[in-house]
């Protein structure tokens, strides 16, 4: 069963902007509908009231002074000063009696009012009719010798405050919305440009035109985040220079030991020990492209798919078998020999396992994904995240003598996530390994 609470979420704006927004526009438009309710009940009631009781005490003194001033010369006279003193038509049919029932008018605030004043002041029967005619109200009361026919104008009765009041009141309103629909917007853009910044330093592009705006808590948080900005970049180049200056000190003793193997004759024992020393070499040389350029080398933009055939190329230069397909103007901005020596190590490790590969590259969404397919034996589902673990290698089933030091998957995941993407393995529908390397635009 779905909670209110989460019913409603799927209507409420998911933006900080339209958030904001809706906390200031849902209490102004409570406040407006509370302030029209006031007005309509009091404001309009009253007016209308008055308006109204005027009119029909208007009404009622002209049949008072037809009453005391009997006649037809002294009835024009005083029916001729109502047209001109009071702005009322009316006239006086002879002889005519009013229907004893009429229709009956809607139970709106006007015939409610004007009804009642007449009942109150006139004391006589009457008709009312408020729509028949547009800017005329007919009202017909009965008299000892016919009956009186009263036109009197609508505005008589009717207050234009009403429409003037909601046009300012929505006036009014829609011009804060949209003052506050400004301030709010810039004081959302700041945080905008934190999250871009962000995401940005995680796809591994530097932002050096970033400074901190905006409110003290958003200013307070971008300062932390060039800070952890500053520490991860720090922490990457000592790990680099670190790597890079252990491997170089290590090659001095190993050119040594190939030095003392080379007079030593051969052996045995001098053919493992120089096997462990060529290990050791590979090993060095995989650290030294590891650390290569990695905390030096600057985002640039590239064509993916000129890269990839050029890695493709160099593998079918060496007698590998390859078939390559990928989507024109794919451009990424990334850190180019790393993200070389990312490929290459998984498509060599392809090539290496499997006599025929493919690879094929293409936009998916808002991501580049590089899919790298072999016919080999694959790698065991259980196994598929602990071969990116340094140094991991697989039982010998899968080639024993490929030389290997079980760095490749790692360096490759390792410049994936310093892109802000990451590398997934999978079954092929070739029968062997998928690897699915993706990385955001």
């Amino acid at each position: 069963m779905t909670r209110p609470g989460a019913f409603l979420k799927r209507f409420l704006p998911h933006s900080l902007l339209g958030r904001s927004l809706l906390i200031i526009v849902t209490p102004l438009i409570l406040l407006q509908v509370v302030i029209a309710l006031v007005f309509y009940e009091r404001h309009w009631d009253t007016i209308t009231r008055h308006r109204a009781g005027s009119l029909a005490g208007e009404i009622a003194m002209v049949i008072d002074l037809m009453r005391t001033m009997p006649g037809p010369e002294n009835e024009a006279w005083i029916l001729e000063m109502a047209r001109h003193k009071m702005g009322i038509r009316a006239t006086v049919r002879k002889g005519e009696i009013l229907p004893n029932t009429s229709p009956t008018p809607r139970a709106g605030t006007l015939d409610r009012m004007l009804a009642h004043a007449l009942a109150e002041r006139v004391r006589r029967p009457f008709a009312i009719d408020t729509r028949s005619f547009g800017r005329e109200v007919e009202i017909n009361i009965q008299l000892p010798d016919g009956v009186l026919q009263v036109f009197a104008p609508r505005k008589r009765l009717f207050s234009s405050t009403t429409y003037i009041f909601v046009m300012w009141m929505t006036g009014t309103s829609l011009i804060l919305f949209a003052v506050a629909t400004m301030f709010m917007r810039n004081q959302v853009r700041p945080i905008r440009r934190l999250a871009a910044a962000a995401d940005s330093f995680g796809k591994g592009r530097d932002v050096p035109d970033f400074k901190p705006s905006g409110a003290t808590e958003v200013r307070q948080a971008a300062a932390a985040f060039l800070l952890m900005r500053e520490r991860i970049k720090r922490q990457i180049v000592q790990r680099t220079e670190m790597l890079a200056g252990v491997s170089h000190d290590l090659r001095t003793p190993l050119t040594r030991m190939k030095l003392q193997h080379a007079m030593l004759g051969d052996s045995p024992e001098v053919a493992e020990l120089k096997s462990d020393v060529a290990e050791m070499d590979k090993m060095l040389d995989e650290y030294l492209a590891f650390a290569q350029g990695e905390g030096t080398e600057k985002p640039v933009p590239i064509d993916v798919s000129a890269l990839l055939d050029q890695i493709v190329s160099e593998a079918q230069r060496e007698g590998k078998e390859i078939e390559f397909q990928a989507e024109s103007d794919m451009t990424l901005t990334v850190r180019p020999n790393a993200f070389k020596r990312c490929v290459t190590n998984l498509v060599r490790n392809a090539t290496l396992y499997g006599d025929h590969v493919s690879v094929r590259a293409g936009r998916r969404d808002d991501a580049i994904e590089i899919t790298i397919d072999d016919d080999g034996p694959g790698i065991p589902e259980d196994q598929r995240e602990e071969v990116f673990r340094p140094f991991y290698r697989l039982d010998p089933s899968r080639n024993p003598d490929t030389g290997g030091v079980g760095l490749g998957l790692a360096i490759a995941r390792d410049v994936a996530h310093s892109h802000g993407g990451d590398i997934v393995l999978g079954d092929s529908p070739r029968g062997g390994l998928r690897v699915q390397l993706r990385l955001p635009v």
